[in-house]
């Protein structure tokens, strides 16, 4: 699918890119590598999705939550980039998930974000190689947080 087509399939839901949270840089380029820092559901209208998984909030929340997370990851790359026309593919994606011990399903929950990549870049570069895993806790309380890196054309 085309970005302009996801962009406004997902207009009521794409945020600002966020402002680094600490001493980082958001987006870092070496060669034709793009490394961006782990991203949380940023809201449009400010804030952030929130809930531990298997004790506040349940998985298809939580994957909705990292639906969000991969449209915060869009708007950084827009702004640093002005497009993605210039992204050729997804490399590798780190998904986290903050739940409970119990809780299994992160794949699922990371679904979220890979199926909004696979919807932008297509399934060949839009699914890069992944992790996901679960934390006990995670920065202020954010369901999901997610880094990647993208291969530049």
């Amino acid at each position: 699918m085309l970005l302009d087509k996801v962009f406004e399939k997902y207009a009521d839901r794409i945020p600002e890119a966020p402002k680094p949270g600490g001493v980082y840089k958001p987006v870092l380029v070496v060669d034709k590598m793009v490394y961006v820092s782990g991203h949380g559901p940023y809201l449009p209208e400010g804030g952030l999705i929130k809930g531990r998984v298997g004790d506040e909030v349940d998985q298809e929340f939580a994957r909705d939550s990292a639906l969000q997370t991969g449209l915060a990851i869009l708007a950084t790359l827009k702004q640093n980039f002005g497009s993605l026309e210039n992204i050729q593919q997804v490399v590798k994606l780190l998904g986290m998930v903050n739940c409970t011990a119990s809780f299994h399903a992160h794949p699922y929950v990371i679904n979220g974000c890979s199926e909004l990549f696979a919807e932008v870049w297509g399934p060949d570069k839009g699914l890069g190689a992944r992790s996901a895993v679960g934390f006990v806790v995670l920065p202020n309380n954010i369901t999901t947080e997610i880094e990647c890196q993208f291969l530049l054309k």
